[in-house]
């Protein structure tokens, strides 16, 4: 791994274009434009910004949410195609590496991705969230060990990622920090769900999170997060009951976290847009690691270890891909 100069990151904290795919990301293409304009080298996205975060999994049966399916299934990203292209041309244009919270679309399946773009417009890596949260399993599917992975990124550093409460789980913190992470993207959604009634949901928790992950991992902690507007609380909340279970809206706490937990950006009010910018200098790194390094010195494997199995693990796999798809005969079907 090549020396990295000190760069300016950046969190986006902004609305979505709700269940449009379009709109969403011309309006990514525009903060990573504007990140890039005011010198940032990498700027994180929210968990499933494109095409928002399914508000409606959470706010009564899930009988009630199906009408919400096919146009979140429509409005998902497809890797490879034309508007997950034009993410990677804008992180090209703009010289920097992009770390993008999407639904994935695979066929019939949805995922809770991340999709890493580097500053010259490639594909670094697409991961999905392993294990999607409570009622999120009513329409993602899960990832699999593959995706714990950290990303040797020019100009960055070793790059990872997670979504959401996947930093509330200790073995996957764990394996990331044992591949040498330096900057972390934590992607989340936004804070206004079941304020006052579920504490765990909230900022202050989350953000905690956030902070205990950069010093465990000695590592920086971009938390991006989204903004749920009017257009949002118009779109979920049909009654007085959905309306409470989503309060006022906002929810936005984007911000960054040195390796020695120091919060490095000031606060935008929860209901406003922006992005925060923040110093990286990966050489502050071993200062914080000097102390306490739990996948390193700071470790006692001979009484805890833990063991990982990154193996992509594919619903159907074919043994030899060479060969031509075979068309059932009348012959075979009747023996």
């Amino acid at each position: 791994m090549d020396k990295v100069a000190p760069f300016i990151a950046a969190a986006v904290q902004a609305e979505p274009a709700w269940l449009d795919v379009d709109a969403g990301v011309d309006k990514a293409v525009s903060l990573i434009a504007e990140a890039a304009r005011n010198g940032a080298k990498l700027v994180a996205f929210p968990e499933t910004w494109i095409p928002g975060y399914p508000h409606f999994l959470w706010l009564g049966p899930q009988s009630a949410g199906m009408p919400f399916v096919p146009a979140y299934h429509e409005n998902s990203i497809v890797i490879g195609d034309p508007n997950y292209l034009r993410l990677a041309s804008a992180a090209g244009a703009g010289d920097i590496t992009v770390v993008m919270g999407a639904s994935e679309r695979d066929r019939g399946s949805l995922y809770m991705s991340q999709f890493i773009f580097g500053a010259d417009g490639s594909t670094v890596a697409t991961r999905r969230k392993l294990k999607p949260t409570h009622v999120e399993r009513a329409l993602f599917g899960e990832g699999d060990g593959s995706d714990i992975a950290v990303h040797d990124v020019a100009g960055i550093g070793m790059l990872g990622a997670l979504n959401c409460w996947e930093h509330l789980q200790p073995l996957t913190k764990y394996a990331m920090y044992g591949l040498g992470e330096q900057v972390h993207v934590a992607s989340w959604p936004s804070f206004c769900l079941y304020r006052g009634a579920a504490y765990a949901l909230g900022e202050e928790v989350n953000m905690a999170a956030s902070q205990v992950y950069a010093v465990e991992g000695g590592c920086f902690v971009l938390a991006a997060t989204t903004v749920t507007g009017t257009a949002g609380l118009d779109l979920f909340a049909h009654n007085a009951e959905q309306r409470t279970l989503l309060g006022q809206g906002g929810g936005g706490s984007s911000r960054i976290y040195g390796p020695d937990g120091r919060l490095l950006t000031d606060p935008i009010p929860e209901d406003e847009e922006g992005i925060v910018y923040a110093e990286i200098d990966l050489s502050l790194i071993p200062l914080s690691k000097v102390a306490a390094d739990p996948t390193g010195h700071y470790s006692r494997p001979d009484v805890t270890r833990l063991i990982v199995d990154r193996t992509p693990r594919p619903a159907v796999e074919y043994l030899d891909p060479s060969a031509p798809a075979q068309e059932p005969t009348d012959e075979s079907l009747s023996a």
